[in-house]
């Protein structure tokens, strides 16, 4: 009965953490829809430029979330045990690495806004438009690196409220009516930019109010600013991996990309495949929250001492991730067989082999979708939460660079087969990996405890 219970209240634990989770990347996905339509509105030419002066900083953006998500696996361990310091101590290193290289670009792309829209692209009508909104737009990703590594610690110490209530009324009382009424005002692509860095600026105000009277997270000035080299290479060796990570998917999936546009008849392939991927972002926040959840459910346990409990749980959780898949594959299904063709579809307008192919490609979503909720719980979760990030890292992308790319590269490119082929091989990394994680979970060599005790931090 009393083993029962405490999976209940494991179990309700990782309910109300998903919760918010869910809110937050929702919200997330919601203002980057935001910013495209405000920028839209100005005409396909101020789109295509900030598209084009977006990807530096998109890649900057990775890599700073690979600090965060890194960041999280000590941050998690180090609230189980219950060490305030030792958390200030990670979050300075956080906020030193992530400020320092989006600080870097802002200040580069304010000074040589132009010289940098002449190396992303040689169309002269995309140089000035988006050399406007490159010089402003960098500062506010310096804010959002500010704002990311505190909400991160505090989702990571079970408080992702926070971030869920925060980035809601940023975007609905800061960034779209800035933004709808900024670009209208003579400022263009500009005003744009400037609505994001007044939002993203807001948000740095609020936590820094927030923060002082936080008792989940006090500040403490002294280990945030001098956090040692102690913490600086558990810190290395813990976020390094997570950072290659994220960047190396990423590149994998706009390799993808690539490949679909060297095949014959590409432009209704490379729509659908954007619209699809764009539904499947919008309606499957909640196993991101699954995969947010474990992780810090499994470092909390690890650094209060219940080794003995973490494997079992972990499964607990791996049952609950499946069930989450299982409601999104039930929401996809649902959106297309009742909404894609008839409604969504036309507001895109997509016709004809587009809407053949985006049907096609939902319906292979359907199927993977609960073993994909159930590989990425494994992965961003139990693995990482475990501080077992070398091994989640592997089985993350070695399926994609191994199995995954080549094949879509050999029926595409090789073969000329037709999509219908190549797709299913982009999509099958999630079987992979199920080979790959399930004897690491049993074997039990995923648990690391990454703490250190307070001599050794300050030593």
């Amino acid at each position: 009965m009393r083993l029962i219970r405490e999976e209940k209240d494991f179990i309700r634990d990782a309910i109300l953490l998903m919760l918010p989770m869910i809110l937050q990347n929702f919200v997330t996905f919601s203002m980057s829809m935001a910013d495209t339509f405000m920028v839209g509105v100005l005409g396909e030419t101020a789109l295509a430029a900030v598209t084009m002066a977006n990807s530096p900083f998109y890649v900057m953006q990775l890599m700073i979330f690979g600090v965060q998500s890194g960041m999280s696996v000590l941050v998690a361990q180090y609230h189980g045990r219950g060490d305030q310091e030792a958390i200030n101590r990670v979050m300075g290193i956080a906020l030193f690495v992530s400020t320092t290289i989006s600080g870097l670009l802002a200040v580069t792309a304010f000074c040589i806004p132009e010289q940098i829209m002449r190396v992303l692209t040689n169309n002269a009508d995309l140089v000035e438009p988006g050399a406007a909104y490159t010089r402003y737009v960098g500062f506010s990703y310096f804010f959002a690196a500010i704002s990311g590594v505190y909400i991160a610690a505090q989702r990571s110490t079970e408080n992702p409220r926070l971030g869920a209530v925060l980035l809601t009324v940023s975007g609905a009382l800061i960034t779209l009516p800035f933004g709808i009424v900024l670009p209208g005002l003579n400022l263009g692509t500009a005003g744009a930019a400037i609505a994001t860095l007044i939002s993203r600026a807001f948000e740095v105000a609020v936590l820094c109010v927030y923060a002082r009277f936080s008792r989940r997270l006090p500040l403490m000035p002294r280990a945030l600013l001098h956090p040692g080299r102690v913490i600086a290479k558990d810190f290395a060796k813990y976020a390094l991996p997570v950072v290659c990570n994220e960047c190396l998917w990423s590149l994998a999936f706009s390799l993808y990309t690539v490949i679909m546009g060297h095949m014959a008849d590409n432009a209704p392939i490379l729509s659908a495949y954007t619209i699809a991927g764009n539904l499947q972002r919008m309606i499957t926040p909640a196993s991101f929250a699954a995969g947010g959840a474990a992780a810090v459910l499994i470092g909390r346990e690890i650094g209060r001492g219940n080794r003995d409990q973490v494997q079992r749980k972990a499964w607990v959780l791996d049952a609950l991730a499946l069930v989450v898949g299982l409601v999104c594959m039930g929401i996809i299904a649902l959106v297309r067989n009742v909404l894609l063709r008839p409604y969504i579809l036309p507001l895109m307008h997509m016709e004809g082999t587009a809407c053949d192919i985006a049907m096609y490609m939902m319906l292979i979503m359907i199927f993977v979708q609960p073993l994909s909720s159930v590989s990425l719980t494994n992965i961003v979760g139990v693995l990482r939460g475990g501080g077992d990030v070398r091994y989640a890292m592997l089985c993350d992308v070695g399926p994609l660079y191994a199995v995954c790319l080549p094949l879509a590269a050999l029926t595409a490119l090789v073969w000329k087969l037709d999509i219908r082929y190549v797709y299913p091989f982009m999509s099958i990394d999630m079987f992979v990996q199920l080979f790959l994680v399930i004897p690491r979970l049993r074997s039990g060599k995923w648990i690391h405890d990454v703490t250190r005790t307070a001599g050794e931090l300050e030593a």
